[in-house]
């Protein structure tokens, strides 16, 4: 694999991560950065995540990784900057971390792959697309993703 193939293997573990997270967010592509043999994808979601969904959130994307089969390597449980980290069978490192705002930011790094040309990614944001600007603070209200009331358990069903 070359770091073309690389970059187009990050963006679709990004693009089929968003597709698993229901209700969907809005997002926009966040800096690509190729190094000597590896590619780095990021995403910023536009979508506000409250503190209150901020776990339930989290949550969404991990037990997706878990499904894809997905080695879990590392959690950061702080409070303001809670981020979870996983690793695919092909050494792919993926990460997605809550920061200011609610903003959650994902990365996808690549393993040492042969060295090529790499093209920025084609993936279409779900709103505008701030790559090479400033990335807003997220400014997209969810009635979900946003609530400052926390998830409602699961009841048992009562028979």
């Amino acid at each position: 694999m070359d770091m073309q193939g690389a970059a187009e293997r990050a963006d679709k573990i990004l693009d089929d991560t968003f597709s698993a997270i229901k209700p969907p967010v809005h997002w926009t592509h966040g800096e690509s950065t190729k190094g000597s043999c590896d590619v780095s994808r990021r995403r910023a979601v536009m979508t506000v995540v409250s503190k209150e969904r901020r776990g339930s959130f989290l949550g969404v994307v991990e037990r997706y990784w878990k499904s894809q089969g997905h080695k879990q390597i590392g959690v950061n449980r702080n409070a303001s900057s809670p981020a979870i980290y996983f690793q695919t069978s092909d050494k792919f490192n993926m990460r997605v971390l809550i920061g200011g705002n609610g903003q959650a930011f994902f990365e996808v790094a690549t393993p040492c792959v042969e060295k090529s040309s790499v093209s920025p990614p084609t993936s279409k944001t779900v709103g505008p697309n701030y790559a090479g600007k400033q990335i807003p603070d997220p400014n997209v209200h969810s009635d979900f993703w946003s609530s400052s009331d926390p998830v409602p358990s699961a009841s048992p069903s009562g028979t």
